[in-house]
């Protein structure tokens, strides 16, 4: 009897189901304002309100998409609120996900202008302002097995699903109901010039906003509910103006939608709120706005739709249709690079010796591929295969081989410097890169030649050869712009060639084998009385140098960091001739040829282990230990010796205060932001050396008794962090100095190409 029961209960549920009244939601775009649509669905699911069919376009296809396929309203809140969300429309990635092995060197750079060999004269404006690395790959991990799931039919998703993308060749907008889920919802959220675009059966496609801003007649014609149920926080663009080529640009590229529903049944929730379209740091405001305004109109829903969906049975159907998921594991692999021996890089970097790889594995090696400098953009798609493990189809375009580096620094004082890098790169089985660059001014000149080679390793390993020259010219002043300079007191020349080999260690740490040749010279007087013809003492120093090091870096500038961690450890061994002639103001001639070798010790360590919205908090070490001995001279000796400068400034001068052989630095590091990009740094270091090199009677100097001088240094600055290179007023403060304190204004990086062994 209970049988018989339970058997007419369900056969009258399914007779009243496929009767029942059936409830579309029409979600549109909107960008940032778009996430108002959670808001919205949030409050529908708890009133129990049934959502029968989804239509979205551009934010709103995003937000439909995932509550189509099991996320609950709670849970797309979460995602899209969370950190990695917002990594996500900034175009960065997680801290796991950069792979510092693959960045290049940090140089004085402020622009990048990338082209290829065979269209230098082709326009080369770029097509995304954000990287899309993360967001693609976030969209595969999210909709990628789900879409795979139903084969591809959004009918079959937990809720059908459909949206809208725009074919900007053909100039209309085009209806996706199957397909690669991840692929159309990338598509119809590519602001144009904003994300790098995509293409769907060879066309080129964008925001679905652009043509279609409301789909509620695609909701109409494809699925035909008896209610519809509206969420619009967008309108059209206000009509093209004669003085304002924003309006015209915008009106060419947009056509107006129509955001009344095409039916009677329905019902239009418009929430009102004041973020705006790229405001994404402020979406929990529209989350609450799209709660609030269906809150006011649920009395009239409630009364226009009689049918209710109960939290179990919701439950229930989220609960089948995520158990029919089949787990992430890649099997198999195909590129479409343009080059055959380029796809077998890209393959062999992503499957370097398994058959199959699991969805850690895959993050690790993906992001670890798409650091790569020769790989420009990726896009992976999902198919599953009959054995329940995935082929991973990888769309991937190679960089321009041509790269244009420009910048250096603009300063106040006599240090100006200018720089230009160019490099060529050549993926194939291997990646080979040529770089040079060079660094022009008088205070400093550089000539650097460099060529890699990478190896698709389990463990990627670099090869490297190289050649440097150096020069740097100091002067007895710390003149600023339009003060007259002094004659320079010393010339400092480098040059040295060698080769390394690099690996990984992990994605923040490389460690690096060197071995170099060098010669390094140095042109000095001994005394301040000298005049343009005199004869300078001169010092060089001839020999190798053999080094081990350790670097691990998650700081968030090359210059001027605000938050992450630094620590590099290096180990060397040098071994040289030293030959030093003296000059026409030494008290004493002499002409030495003395032979030395000394091991050194390294380490240094820098964190910001506060972070706030404004406020943020480091350390500073830095250190080194040496068996350095004495040159032939006081002033060689100094020369010779490590210095400590952990502040850009520092290096622009002369300190022979802050040289020793043995020494370890402390500071610390306050920044407060005052608006985005907007910084007051305030840097204080304390300087201990352990053995102290004084002048006495003696031509070679001395060492004074153990810790027995200490120094510190202090310097301010507010700094602009500009698209294109900070822009810096600095106060800095050296207590020794004739002139201890000095202001600098300053546009670009003080970085230099790294030193022979000093």
């Amino acid at each position: 009897m209970n049988r018989f029961i339970t058997l007419l209960i369900c056969v009258i549920s399914l007779f009243n189901i496929s009767h029942a009244q059936k409830v579309g939601l029409v979600l549109s775009g909107g960008g940032a304002t778009g996430f108002a649509h959670i808001g919205v669905i949030k409050a529908l699911e708890e009133n129990h309100i049934p959502i029968d069919y989804i239509s979205g376009t551009s934010s709103g296809a995003l937000i439909g998409a995932l509550y189509a396929i099991g996320y609950t309203p709670s849970e797309i809140e979460a995602y899209v609120l969370s950190p990695r969300f917002q990594l996500l429309v900034r175009g960065d990635v997680e801290e796991y996900q950069r792979f510092y092995h693959q960045e290049d060197e940090i140089n004085g750079d402020l622009i990048k202008i990338s082209f290829s060999a065979d269209s230098i004269y082709h326009r080369f404006f770029p097509t995304k302002f954000v990287n899309s690395t993360y967001l693609d790959y976030e969209m595969m991990r999210i909709f990628g097995t789900a879409g795979e799931s139903v084969a591809g039919d959004f009918s079959k998703l937990m809720i059908p699903f459909n949206c809208v993308a725009s074919d900007i060749t053909h100039k209309k907008s085009v209806l996706f109901n199957q397909g690669k889920l991840n692929q159309v919802i990338r598509a119809s959220i590519t602001f144009p010039f904003f994300i790098h675009p995509i293409k769907i059966d060879d066309n080129l496609l964008f925001d679905g906003g652009l043509y279609n801003n409301f789909p509620a007649d695609v909701m109409n014609s494809s699925f035909q509910p008896d209610f519809i149920i509206g969420s619009n926080v967008s309108s059209n663009y206000k009509a093209a103006e004669e003085n304002d080529v924003v309006s015209q640009v915008i009106n060419m590229m947009v056509s107006h939608t129509n955001f009344k529903l095409p039916t009677a049944n329905g019902i239009l929730i418009q929430p009102k709120t004041d973020v705006t379209t790229f405001e994404f740091e402020e979406i929990s405001n529209a989350i609450t706005a799209g709660y609030e305004s269906t809150v006011l109109l649920l009395d009239s829903i409630k009364n226009k739709i009689n049918r209710r969906l109960l939290p179990a049975e919701l439950a229930n159907k989220r609960f089948i249709f995520k158990s029919n998921i089949i787990p992430f594991k890649i099997s198999s692999i195909t590129t479409n690079s343009g080059n055959i021996k380029s796809d077998n890089f890209i393959k062999k970097s992503i499957l370097p010796y398994s058959n199959t790889i699991d969805s850690i594995d895959f993050s690790k090696n993906y992001f670890r591929l798409t650091a790569n400098p020769a790989i420009n953009f990726s896009y992976p798609i999902l198919t599953l295969k009959t054995d329940s493990t995935y082929h991973l189809d990888l769309l991937v375009r190679k960089s321009k081989e041509i790269e244009l580096e420009v910048g250096g620094l603009f300063s106040s004082r006599s240090v100006n410097t200018g720089y230009i890098g160019i490099s060529y790169s050549s993926l194939k089985n291997q990646l080979l890169k040529i770089k040079m660059n060079s660094y022009f001014g008088k205070f400093y000149g550089s000539l650097k030649l460099n060529i890699d080679y990478q190896f698709p390793t389990r463990v990627p390993i670099t090869l490297s050869s190289y050649y440097v020259m150096n020069r740097w010219d100091y002067f007895r002043s710390l003149a600023s712009f339009f003060e007259e300079v002094k004659p320079s007191f010393l010339v400092q020349n480098e040059i040295y060639q060698g080769f390394n080999l690099k690996h990984p260690v992990g994605n923040h740490t490389k460690s690096t084998y060197d071995v170099r040749f060098f010669k390094t010279t140095d042109e000095y007087y001994q005394t301040d009385n000298f005049t343009n013809t005199d004869t300078t003492d001169f010092t060089s120093f001839k020999g190798v140098n053999l080094r081990w090091g350790i670097e691990y870096n998650t700081l968030n500038r090359k210059q001027f960091a605000t938050k992450g961690k630094f620590f590099s450890l290096k180990l060397k061994y040098i071994n040289g001739l030293e030959d030093s002639e003296s000059g026409s103001t030494s008290v004493e001639k002499y002409s030495i040829h003395k032979k030395h070798q000394w091991f050194m010790v390294q380490p240094e360590f820098q964190w910001y282990f506060l972070n706030q919205k404004r406020l943020h908090l480091g350390i500073h070490l830095k250190s080194s230990l040496s068996t350095q001995p004495l040159f032939s001279n006081f002033t060689a000796s100094i020369l010779s010796m490590t210095d400590f400068s952990p502040f850009p400034d520092c290096q622009t001068i002369f300190l022979p205060e802050y040289r020793s052989p043995q020494f370890v630095g402390l500071g610390t590091n306050f920044v407060y932001t005052f608006m985005k990009q907007l910084d007051f740094r305030f840097d204080a270091y304390f300087y201990q050396p352990f053995k102290e090199l004084i002048k006495n009677n003696l031509i070679l100097g001395d060492y004074d008794k153990p810790l027995v001088l200490s120094e510190y240094m202090l310097s301010s600055s507010i700094i602009y962090h500009s698209p294109i290179g900070p822009i810096r007023l600095a106060t800095n403060y050296f207590p020794k100095q004739k002139n201890p304190l000095f202001v600098q204004f300053s546009y670009g990086f003080m970085l230099f190409n790294e030193r022979a062994i000093r």
